[in-house]
């Protein structure tokens, strides 16, 4: 993957627990997995959120990427944007991604990409450099997510392979093989 000259962070807000356990792991999986430097959690704390994401940053590589609760959304976009980060919103009533993607990438400024929660707080719009929409009918926020990822990095972020990775996976057009590159034994774990 090429290396941009800007760095991602994603801010979760509104995390539950009891309610969004999986779908805040699969936003900070997304977010390793598609280039993201880091995945911030606002709401309620829930460690086992975090060391999930850890575990696979572990095996899968990428052990560099942060994962870490935030005690406040506000405060956190204002220290971004006060280090001259900019703010990415998803959310399906702003402009349509192909009408800003070419600005979002063309510009210099760190990114924080804000995924909401159960309710967005209105003055979450006046915050954000960008509001951003991956269409204007209601979708999943890991969904918006990953197609932003992909056209914010060209497609070149599907490619990812970390280099301190202990598995990966070996391209097939049949069954399942996994690279464990501690040991350089490829398991065929389905043919």
């Amino acid at each position: 993957m090429k290396v941009p000259k800007w760095r991602i962070f994603v801010l979760r807000i509104g995390h539950r627990p009891e309610r969004d356990k999986r779908l805040t792991t699969h936003l900070g999986l997304t977010a390793r997995a598609l280039g993201a430097q880091g995945f911030w959690i606002t709401g309620l704390r829930d460690p086992n959120v975090i060391k999930s994401i850890q575990h696979v940053s572990c095996q899968w590589g990428h052990r560099a990427f942060i994962v870490q609760n935030q005690e406040s959304w506000r405060k956190c976009i204002q220290k971004w944007k006060n280090q001259d980060g900019e703010v990415v919103h998803l959310t399906m009533y702003g402009l349509h991604i192909d009408d800003v993607i070419p600005r979002i990438r063309a510009s210099p400024c760190d990114k924080l990409v804000v995924v909401g929660g159960p309710k967005v707080p209105g003055e979450l719009f006046n915050h954000a450099d960008y509001n951003v929409a991956i269409g204007h009918q209601p979708h999943s926020e890991v969904a918006a997510l990953a197609i932003f990822l992909d056209r914010l990095y060209q497609g070149s972020s599907l490619h990812f392979v970390s280099d301190d990775a202990e598995l990966s996976v070996e391209p097939t057009a049949h069954g399942k093989r996994l690279q464990d590159r501690t040991t350089q034994k490829e398991d065929k774990t389905v043919q």
